[in-house]
Formats: structure tokens, C-alpha cells, sequence
């Protein structure tokens, strides 16, 4: 008999009613458990504190604050957790808030309905997911940043984390990863794990930020 994969939990955070219920809804006839909904900075962070959601799909509109403030508040409530923009807004200030708030993703609410699905997914999986044309906004504000001084060195990576990492900075997903160096899916999120753990960062994008400022890309 088949052990079943547990179903990633996710809290929706909108401060419209019918556009959140209807996100919800999709999300769980797709097979996600949506834990929580929020409508609020002040709400969205004391319900994540209480469901520890895997995923946040975050507003960035919001009546008491803006996603940005949100998003800080959910990741300090629940450190764990990933948050995944869903806003009508692509302009450049809001992404590069978000992410520097800790946001995985950005992704503008056109996106259609499979697009939000492999979204959620992606970002439940480590990735980091942006709309297309916003993560080529994201990375060169990093290349911006990386020529700032650098901070003290930290821990060595083995050749091939520092491999897979190259293949990270460039944005291609683990399976893509995988499948150019020969090896397995899990093999490769294990170097991926491995390099956040030794460096010290969250995320993924924390780690192709830090592929970037070290010429990896």
C-alpha cells in the first residue's frame, strides 16, 4: 500500500472577499489544505503563528498595512513558512520590497488558474517562482547589490554544491538541474539544503543572491 504525500497547507491573505474565497476554492478542488484566510497584516500573522502554514499566498494591498509588512510579520510569526505575492500590482518598488521582506515569489494576479497551481507547488518546494519578466527585475537589483562590500567569508561549498549552485543563479528549477548533471531530483535538493544550511540563508533566493555577489552566475 502507497503512503500518500501530506497535502501542503496553505493560508490565503486578500482583503477582497470574493477574490480570496474564490482562490481558496480553486486551491483545495486542486488537492492544497487551505489552513487559514486572512484579510489583515494584524490577522494574517496571528493565524500563521497558530496553523503554521507551508505556503502564504500574500496580498499586497491590504486595509491595516501592505504585504510587505505582512509578509515580515508572517515569517517572524511562523519562520518556516514561504510567501508567495499574489497582487495586481508588477510595479519594481513592490517585488523588491516583498522579497526583501522575505517573500519566495512574486506572481501578478492575471496569472491563470494552472499558473497559480504550479506556483503554490513550486514555492511549497523550496523554489523561488516570479512572473515572468519580474525575476529578471529581482536579479538585477542583486548584481546592484553586489557591489556593495562584501560581508566576512563564510564556510566553503564542496565542487559539486558549488556546481548545482551555479545552475541555482541561473534559474533553473532542481529537476532542470537533474537532468543537466546526470543525477537525481532529490540528490540535487539535498546540495541545495546542504548550501543554505553552510551558508547560513533561508531560501533560494537568498542563495542565488549570494551566487550572484560571488560570480556565479
Amino acid at each position: 500500500m502507497t503512503v500518500e504525500e501530506p497535502r501542503l497547507r496553505v493560508m490565503v491573505v486578500d482583503d477582497h472577499p470574493m477574490w480570496r474565497d474564490g482562490v481558496a476554492r480553486d486551491l483545495t478542488d486542486e488537492g492544497f489544505d487551505v489552513v487559514a484566510t486572512a484579510d489583515a497584516v494584524a490577522s494574517s500573522a496571528r493565524r500563521a503563528k497558530a496553523v503554521l502554514p507551508d505556503v502564504v499566498l500574500m496580498d499586497m494591498q491590504l486595509p491595516d498595512g501592505t504585504g510587505v509588512e505582512a509578509t515580515a510579520a508572517v515569517l517572524a510569526a511562523s519562520p518556516a513558512t514561504r510567501v508567495l505575492v499574489l497582487s495586481a500590482s508588477d510595479e519594481r518598488e513592490d517585488v523588491l520590497d516583498a522579497v526583501k521582506a522575505g517573500a519566495s515569489g512574486y506572481l501578478v494576479k492575471s496569472a491563470s488558474k494552472a499558473e497559480l497551481v504550479e506556483a503554490v507547488r513550486a514555492t511549497g518546494a523550496g523554489q523561488a517562482v516570479f512572473t515572468p519578466g519580474l525575476a529578471g527585475l529581482v536579479l538585477g537589483e542583486y548584481r546592484r547589490m553586489s557591489r556593495e562590500p562584501e560581508s566576512p567569508a563564510r564556510p566553503a561549498l564542496t565542487e559539486r554544491e558549488t556546481e548545482v549552485l551555479r545552475h541555482v543563479a541561473k534559474g533553473l528549477s532542481a529537476k532542470q538541474i537533474a537532468t543537466r548533471l546526470g543525477v537525481s531530483h532529490r540528490t540535487v535538493e539535498n546540495h541545495v539544503q546542504a548550501s543554505l544550511r553552510k551558508l547560513q540563508l533561508g531560501n533560494r533566493v537568498e542563495l542565488t543572491r549570494y551566487a550572484i555577489e560571488h560570480g556565479l552566475d
